[in-house]
Parts: structure tokens; C-alpha cells; sequence
């Protein structure tokens, strides 16, 4: 029997549920801001913090963090689920071991934490709004990992997005190149490149295995993401071992954290679920817009905190991007293969995951240290 005061709470649950459901539309451009501000906040904060003078912290212990907060985020999350009826999932979500089913998510739990760690080194020798617009490579390499992986059909449109996107991407590296007083001396253009090639690839193979090692699972969302912070805890914690394992010994774990360093883990490890909650809530082509404006914001507020330099070029490479985004996330028309997986699994759209919604694609969007995942 109930206490009355667990009653009380699922009845304000319910009011809150009424209440989301009529300010609805609202919230659409709720999220939509909040989209945009997750994607530009955390690579500016991240080149912030990195090119201040003084002592720079590990930023394999900011990832390592990271995950720690994200896991004990979920696991509180997971515990208020059980204490109020109303929002306690179904049986089959519980915390249910499955030895098989949670090895197999070592593998996206190594990629992602690899990626982190990249993204630190590519945003570390990458002006802000070149990372931003070569990033969106990502969404190229999840489209092509989702054709051979999970043999997913591209509409034309779509094809046609992800060839202006490589050459849009390709004529702002261009830029990149004949504008070398872009970076100072402790900067690398060739390690920031490649580690955000990298990055990519592994963002898009790690979003199609997850998608399709998922299916056929009945894990919570936040189950699934323990599994992938234990794992990527473990992983980032050898990660730091192997790298700055001797200076962390010497100086400390928490070396070089300032409240503004403080402030970029919190990004990562809760941006993500502040995502997930309110991305439900954004179609496709919201998103799509919402990377493009984030885009637009960390050019215009590079050019004031950084004294980047925007020329023709990289003008015109930029716009390619951000309009290839915005083609790539228009709706496929009616009687595509990917509809009935869109309409089962609209319950599941705050996934703070790669999702499995007919589309691991449209998991490219997502801010990746979201990571969450």
C-alpha cells in the first residue's frame, strides 16, 4: 500500500506531464536555444580554458570526471525512478545484468572515450569555428557507416547535403591553411586536423554499433548510460595512466582546475542530459538548424574572444556547411524505410545516446561530449 505522500508526488507528476503537453510548442524553441547554446558553449569554453596562460590541466582527468559525474547522475536518476510509481520504468528497463549485452558495450564506451580525449587535442590546435564546421564531418561518416553497417537508404537530397558538406569542409581548411596567423606557436593545425578526422570517424562508427547492438534491448536509456560511464571511467582512467600518468602522480589529479575548467566538465557531463531532456521535445530539421546557428554563434564570438579572422573563404566553406545541415536534416518523404522505426521509439527520443530511432544519423546532431555520449 502507497504512502500517501509517494500519492501526493505522482499526482504533481501528472500535473507537470499536463502541463509539459500544453505549453508544448514553447518548448520547441526552448530547445532549440538550448541546443544551440550547448553546441557553442562547450567548444568555446574548451578553447577558452586551453589557451589561457599558466598551468593547463590534464585533460584526460577532466574526462575521466567527467564520466564519474555522469554515472552518478544516472544512478540518481535511476533511484527517483523507483521511488515514484509514476515515472518507475517497466520491469524489462530495469537494471537488469546481462553479461553479453554489457561487454558489448566496452566497445562504444572505448571509442567514445577516445573521442573525448580527441577532442580536446583537435580543439586545443583548432581555432573555435574551424573545429565547429570541420566537425560537422561527423554527420558524413555516420551516414556512411549507416549504408554499409545497417544498410540504410540516403535520399537524394541527403547525398547531395553530404557532398556540399565535404566541400564546404574542404574550402575552409583551405582557408585554415593560408591564414597561419591563426594559430600561436603551441598550437599544431596538422595534430588539431587530424584529431578531429579521427574524431569524426569514430563518431560515426561508434553511433551506428550502438544502434545496432541496441536493438532488441530493453535497457533504460540511463542504464545504458552506467554501462557506457563504468566502462568509459575504467577506459579513461588507463587513458590518463598512459599518458600523464607521471605528472598526475607529481602534481595531482585535480592539477590546473580553475572554476572556469570546473565549468567545461559540468558542460560536458550534464549539457548532454539537459539535452536529452528538452531534445524530445525538437524535430529533425529544428536540429538541423540549431547545429547551423551554433555554427554562426562560435564564428561571431571567435572573431571577439579569440581575434579570429574570417575571409571570403572561409565564408563561403562555412555557408556550405551550415546549409548542407540544414539539407541533411530534412524530412525523407512519406514511405520511408525509417518512419515505423521513428514512430516505435518515439518514447525513447530523450536517449542521451546515438538513438534508435530508424536513424543513428540524426544522432550526429547531438553535441558529442554529450556523450554522454
Amino acid at each position: 500500500m502507497a504512502l500517501p505522500s509517494a500519492h501526493e508526488g505522482c499526482q504533481r507528476c501528472m500535473k507537470v506531464c499536463q502541463w509539459v503537453n500544453v505549453t508544448c510548442p514553447r518548448l520547441k524553441y526552448i530547445s532549440l536555444a538550448v541546443l544551440v547554446v550547448q553546441n557553442a558553449s562547450l567548444i568555446l569554453s574548451i578553447r577558452y580554458v586551453r589557451t589561457l596562460p599558466g598551468d593547463r590541466f590534464f585533460t584526460t582527468s577532466a574526462v575521466v570526471m567527467a564520466e564519474v559525474l555522469k554515472v552518478l547522475t544516472c544512478l540518481l536518476i535511476i533511484l527517483l525512478q523507483r521511488k515514484c510509481k509514476f515515472i518507475r520504468p517497466r520491469k524489462t528497463e530495469g537494471v537488469n545484468y546481462d553479461s553479453q549485452h554489457t561487454l558489448k558495450m566496452s566497445v562504444p564506451s572505448l571509442i567514445y572515450t577516445l573521442q573525448n580525449n580527441l577532442q580536446y587535442v583537435a580543439i586545443s590546435n583548432l581555432p573555435a569555428a574551424s573545429f565547429q564546421v570541420t566537425y560537422q564531418l561527423k554527420i558524413l561518416t555516420t551516414a556512411l557507416f549507416s549504408v554499409l553497417m545497417l544498410r540504410k537508404s540516403l535520399s537524394r537530397v541527403q547525398w547531395v547535403s553530404l557532398l556540399l558538406l565535404f566541400a564546404g569542409v574542404a574550402i575552409v581548411q583551405v582557408c585554415s591553411f593560408s591564414c597561419p596567423l591563426t594559430y600561436s606557436s603551441n598550437q599544431n593545425y596538422m595534430v588539431g586536423l587530424v584529431a578531429v578526422v579521427i574524431s569524426c570517424l569514430s563518431s560515426g562508427f561508434a553511433g551506428v554499433y550502438f544502434e545496432k547492438i541496441l536493438k532488441g534491448s530493453s535497457a533504460s536509456v540511463w542504464v545504458r548510460n552506467v554501462q557506457l560511464g563504468i566502462f568509459g571511467t575504467a577506459l579513461g582512467m588507463l587513458g590518463l595512466w598512459w599518458n600523464d600518468g607521471a605528472a598526475v602522480a607529481e602534481h595531482g589529479f585535480l592539477f590546473g582546475y580553475t572554476n572556469m575548467v570546473w565549468c567545461v566538465i559540468f558542460n560536458q557531463a550534464f549539457g548532454g542530459l539537459l539535452v536529452a531532456v528538452v531534445v524530445k521535445y525538437a524535430d529533425n530539421i529544428l536540429k538541423g538548424f540549431a547545429t547551423s546557428f551554433s555554427i554562426i554563434v562560435s564564428t561571431v564570438l571567435s572573431i571577439y574572444l579569440f581575434s579570429f579572422h574570417v575571409d571570403l573563404l572561409f565564408t563561403v566553406g562555412a555557408g556550405l556547411v551550415i546549409g548542407a545541415v540544414y539539407m541533411y536534416s530534412l524530412p525523407k518523404a512519406a514511405g520511408s524505410s525509417s518512419s515505423s522505426l521513428i514512430s516505435s521509439s518515439s518514447s525513447s527520443a530523450s536517449s542521451v545516446l546515438p538513438r534508435t530511432d530508424g536513424g543513428a544519423e540524426l544522432e550526429a546532431f547531438l553535441p558529442k561530449s554529450v556523450l554522454v555520449k
